[in-house]
């Protein structure tokens, strides 16, 4: 353990890997100051509670009760892919944003931490200035495309992130190398951008019709493709996992005058900042960690591989592990190039695979993580997450629930062992499981996590609701006014069939 420099406590340290996981602690989280005031890359939604601080007898005895029962069926309705959006979006959110759209518009962000964004940063990285290596310029073609890799033993057929010659991947965050599932997510964005890039290049009068002033072709297509991010997003990763009720709440659609057309609003209760929006660990350290529940045990991840769990206990360098698992950080495995139909629902659903219900159970991979991700803590995620939440104080589920106006689940309903107050995560997560059968989350989570991701897009000046509230997607999604994650990989072509490159 490492002295916690906040407030006397301890924090879980830094794994002995050197390459940024989810064990390692966020830059800034270690500091969230204990005072009333709101300052620096992390902060409090909810800064009048008092801190909830379960001992370790008592965080051992909650975390035995979230072990997956075996046998059980607990697949909810949400495609599985979605708890991999889920990841990805985390990256982008705690990503050191020291990017190309932050270096033209704050030259201060080069030194200091800025305010967390949905604005691709763990895939743009710091842009084609800093990090040419990421990029190349396709002749007789305009603006840089992210160089694309090729799968081990594969010549063009199957994609894989651009590596060196150790395996490391070459991409703007080294964490979305996590998981295979996620670092093909991470390709299907990049292919994405290049796809965007083609579509202006081919087409000049939709260049023309959606370019801002002084943009050339890249800097077009990465506006474009933020802004497509940024809807889903909303419209689709938000709404799919927080409930219909609070969704509409924060989300409204106002007309700003009288029979105009309505453009959307962004109306916050809980979440607010003096000078610079931060993030809250409320979100971060508690609600936001719902999306561990979703995991599965194993996945699909073609016609030829799987199932299979994203990682095992054992080292995921070991050779006899290396075809067992659906861990990261490595070259590709031939014939390893994701089916997203299995994944999100494209075309034919036969094969789709659903993520696991919000509850408070974590699939049995999660208890018992590898050295690469576990470092030096303890390989139980549901502990770690835990006792993370009582190193920085988090106030309880109950406490949460009357500030916002909710009535709290009662002892019988957390049905933890003795009578108190719950850890915030796992109110969130019980709370979820008690609210419609665990689709979505519940009051509480819904409306934490709806309100910080809301209260960071409309604080953004570049995001597309501050912007242009009144913004729709320029690409034809599968339903009118609709883009979805579904609509974004069949637009790239990647994954869309099997063993297929992009069209």
């Amino acid at each position: 353990m490492t002295v916690d420099m906040a407030g006397g406590g301890q924090s879980l340290g830094l794994p002995v890997s050197p390459i940024r996981n989810h064990a390692r602690v966020s830059r800034g989280l270690g500091y969230v100051p204990e005072s009333s005031l709101s300052f620096g890359l992390y902060g409090r939604m909810f800064r009048r509670l008092d801190p909830y601080i379960p001992d370790d007898a008592r965080i051992d005895a909650i975390a035995r009760l979230m072990r997956e029962p075996s046998g059980a069926e607990l697949d909810g309705k949400i495609p599985a892919g979605y708890t991999y959006v889920g990841q990805f979006i985390d990256h982008d959110l705690t990503f050191d944003p020291m990017s190309s759209l932050q270096r033209r518009n704050d030259p201060d962000a080069l030194v200091n931490f800025r305010t967390p964004r949905f604005d691709l940063d763990s895939v743009y990285g710091r842009g084609p200035a800093d990090q040419p290596y990421l990029y190349e310029m396709v002749r007789g073609a305009e603006g840089h495309r992210f160089v694309i890799g090729n799968a081990k033993g594969e010549a063009g057929g199957v994609l894989d992130l651009p590596r060196d010659s150790r395996g490391v991947a070459l991409i703007g965050d080294p964490r979305n190398d996590e998981n295979v599932i996620v670092s093909q997510l991470q390709l299907t964005f990049m292919l994405f951008h290049n796809k965007m890039c083609d579509w202006l290049t081919a087409n000049a009068a939709e260049y023309e019709a959606h370019r801002n002033a002084g943009e050339g072709v890249f800097d077009c297509a990465q506006r474009l493709v933020r802004w497509h991010y940024q809807w889903i997003v909303v419209h689709d990763f938000l709404k799919r996992v927080v409930d219909a009720t609070t969704y509409k709440d924060v989300l409204r659609h106002e007309s700003l005058i009288p029979q105009g057309e309505a453009v959307e609003q962004v109306a916050l209760r809980f979440f607010a900042w003096r000078h610079q929006i931060f993030m809250p660990v409320e979100f971060a350290v508690a609600a936001y960690r719902f999306g561990h529940s979703m995991v599965r045990p194993a996945y699909t991840l073609n016609s030829r591989v799987g199932p299979l769990p994203v990682f095992t206990s054992g080292s995921a360098g070991s050779p006899r592990n290396e075809f067992r698992h659906l861990g990261g950080f490595r070259r590709l495995p031939a014939n390893w190039q994701v089916e997203w139909r299995r994944f999100f629902p494209l075309g034919d659903s036969s094969d789709l695979q659903h993520a696991r219900r919000i509850d408070r159970y974590l699939a049995p991979p999660l208890l018992d993580l590898p050295p690469e991700l576990a470092g030096g803590a303890t390989p139980d995620l549901a502990r770690r997450n835990l006792t993370r939440g009582a190193r920085l104080g988090l106030p309880s589920g109950q406490q949460v629930a009357l500030a916002i106006g909710s009535e709290p689940l009662d002892d019988e309903e957390l049905d933890l062992p003795g009578k108190g107050p719950a850890p915030l995560w796992y109110y969130v997560l019980r709370e979820a499981e008690l609210h419609d059968g665990g689709r979505t989350l519940g009051t509480v989570g819904s409306r934490i996590v709806s309100e910080v991701f809301l209260g960071m897009l409309s604080a953004d000046p570049s995001s597309y609701l501050s912007a242009e509230p009144g913004w729709r997607p320029v690409l034809c999604g599968s339903k009118p006014g609709e883009f979805t994650m579904a609509d974004l990989i069949d637009f790239t072509g990647f994954g869309v069939t099997a063993q297929s490159s992009p069209r």
